[in-house]
């Protein structure tokens, strides 16, 4: 059973009017990838989930054992989830999980719990609180909007036993310039 859970939204992604694009791994022009910025923060979550000499930012974090992200379907092509851990994934020498898609988060959260060990989420931000509420059981423990704006937050659920539940902890990543310190 997992013991911890970090959830993290995707990168930064394109914005609406074109403004600011999306780009592929490669450099070109991708509406359905990350942003500069989205891959700068993908690149810097290496070091914050993977620290060197094992000093986290904060102390409710932990390497993550297995990680999860959105797997696009349909008429969602973005890959952003999965484009945001896998340099983190890389260097853990580890597999992203891509078996869920939006929408299958129920199946998600039992997969997720089934895990052992430390597990890191990213998914899209309105599916993130469905995530929580499955895990912590109650829609009261956790914030109940994942802010549009907000890219730079993970939201970690401990497992406490006993009395066998689930502790919710909020930690700013403040990888880059621009991040806040505060709380969704």
């Amino acid at each position: 059973m997992a013991k911890k859970i970090m959830i993290i939204r995707h990168g930064e992604k394109p914005s609406d009017d074109d403004s600011i694009r999306g780009v592929s791994k490669d450099g070109s022009h991708d509406p359905d990838d990350l942003s500069v910025r989205g891959w700068q923060r993908s690149g810097a979550l290496i070091g914050f989930f993977a620290p060197p000499h094992g000093r986290f930012s904060h102390p409710a974090l932990a390497v993550p054992d297995a990680l999860f992200a959105e797997a696009p379907s349909g008429h969602i092509k973005s890959q952003r989830a999965k484009h945001t851990i896998d340099s983190l994934a890389d260097g853990l020498g580890k597999h992203v999980n891509l078996k869920h898609t939006r929408g299958e988060e129920k199946a998600l959260v039992e997969d997720v719990l089934a895990t052992g060990g430390a597990v890191l989420i990213a998914w899209e931000h309105n599916s993130i609180v469905e995530i929580a509420n499955r895990i912590l059981g109650d829609d009261k423990s956790s914030p109940q909007k994942w802010h549009d704006s907000r890219f730079d937050v993970v939201w970690v659920l401990d497992f406490q036993s006993p009395p066998a539940v689930w502790k919710f902890t909020q930690v700013a990543q403040m990888l880059l310039p621009g991040d806040s310190p505060h709380p969704i």
